[in-house]
């Protein structure tokens, strides 16, 4: 158990970015660094959902389907840039690691607050120093829909013990900017300031 916890817990920093890997060179490796990251948390979350139904829990299991749209919408926007700079986007797919549903929700929990707290930061900071306002964009909308699911996560983890046998729930990804919400009380979201309309239901 300490060694599978040992890993889950390398993962959960690597979903949005490698250990270790703090600020590259330029925005254009920083943009792939984060590309990787986000097409990895998607297969993750997809993994992570498909065990949380297996365990009975289907409100969690919606939660990750929802984070797994919000993380593909952010590989998308970064592939955008990175071939606007002329790279090309290029991911490494690993075989997930998958626990139980409390174990999973703590890896995820890591990995957001790491793209939350240090990684996004510091990619934002490398790209104002570029003036790539291009970069700024989309390492802003990632980083502001982690902050969201890190508090997803950890609301869903402490209401874990009531959560057994519940049903599949409805939230909604901004298709712009990948913003994760179960609450549409808003015309325009609260990131990229696009209509509603934009936003897409995942149950």
């Amino acid at each position: 158990m300490e060694k599978f916890a040992a890993t889950v817990i390398v993962l959960a920093l690597a979903l949005v970015a490698l250990p270790g890997k703090a600020v590259a060179a330029t925005s254009l490796e920083n943009l792939q660094v984060a590309f990787n990251g986000e097409s990895n948390a998607h297969a993750r979350y997809l993994a992570f959902a498909d065990k949380a139904n297996q365990e009975g829990y289907g409100e969690v299991a919606s939660l990750f389907r929802a984070a797994a749209k919000a993380e593909e919408v952010h590989a998308a926007n970064h592939a955008v840039v990175i071939k606007k700079l002329g790279g090309t986007p290029e991911a490494k797919i690993e075989t997930p690691v998958v626990g139980s549903t409390k174990e999973n929700l703590e890896a995820a929990i890591k990995g957001e607050t790491y793209g939350r707290d240090t990684m996004y930061p510091e990619f934002l900071k490398q790209a104002r120093a570029e003036g790539n306002r291009d970069a700024l964009q989309t390492f802003n909308y990632a980083k502001t829909a982690e902050a969201e699911h890190a508090k997803l996560y950890s609301k869903t983890l402490n209401d874990l013990p009531k959560l057994k046998g519940s049903k599949s729930k409805d939230y909604f990804v901004c298709t712009v900017c990948g913003y994760t919400t179960a609450q549409m009380d808003f015309s325009k979201c609260p990131s990229c300031f696009t209509h509603k309309d934009k936003y897409e239901k995942v149950s």
